[in-house]
């Protein structure tokens, strides 16, 4: 047989082969491939928010206004903590002014305080106090101001409503009260005293 015989005989037989061969060679780098690439660890989970405050404040002074650029809210203190797994705020010694859109003021006073994200609650505990007084009409009297206390108050700001689960004592010009919890809602005109519950008038035509 001729050498060119050969040759073909061998090529002819390489060709049988050859798709053996290729699929050895792909299944060889693929090993190699998945040897050499880096594996990455999965990403760590993202850690739930502890109670921690994130940030400080002290001596500060929070002021928020209206779209007609009125004061709406002011808020001060001596030092705050926000935490952001709450969204709470920790106030030492607040003093909160607030005014509604006829112009009455509330202030709401205590030891501490802790409100939440918008400042339209806040649970005022520690010798708490909150005032609540009317703004003054052409012509009319200067309104009195009511007066609600208690060691702890949780005050609605937005909506004008204060509530206590302790005794709280309640008091408008001569007129007092006491109660061992409290409800009140300014909008609706209601006042809920519940427990032991006594009060105090003035004699009539005194200032009420």
């Amino acid at each position: 047989m001729s050498t060119a015989g050969r040759v073909w005989r061998a090529w002819d037989r390489l060709t049988i082969y050859l798709p053996i061969i290729l699929m050895g060679l792909l299944a060889l780098g693929t090993y190699w491939l998945a040897r050499t690439t880096p594996v990455f660890a999965p990403a760590a989970a993202q850690r739930a928010p502890t109670h921690e405050p994130d940030y400080f404040l002290r001596n500060f002074s929070v002021k928020s206004f209206d779209a007609e650029g009125r004061l709406k809210t002011e808020m001060l203190g001596v030092e705050a903590r926000h935490f952001p797994d709450t969204d709470t705020t920790e106030i030492e010694q607040p003093r909160i002014r607030s005014y509604n859109e006829q112009g009455t003021l509330v202030v709401a006073t205590a030891q501490k305080g802790i409100s939440n994200g918008d400042a339209t609650q806040v649970q005022l505990i520690g010798n708490a106090v909150v005032t609540r007084t009317p703004k003054a009409q052409p012509g009319q009297a200067t309104p009195l101001p009511l007066e609600i206390r208690g060691e702890f108050l949780h005050a609605f700001l937005d909506v004008e409503r204060v509530q206590s689960h302790k005794p709280v004592t309640l008091s408008r010009g001569g007129t007092v009260f006491h109660g061992d919890s409290l409800a009140y809602d300014n909008l609706d005109r209601v006042l809920e005293m519940r427990g032991r519950v006594r009060g105090t008038l003035p004699p009539r035509g005194a200032a009420r």
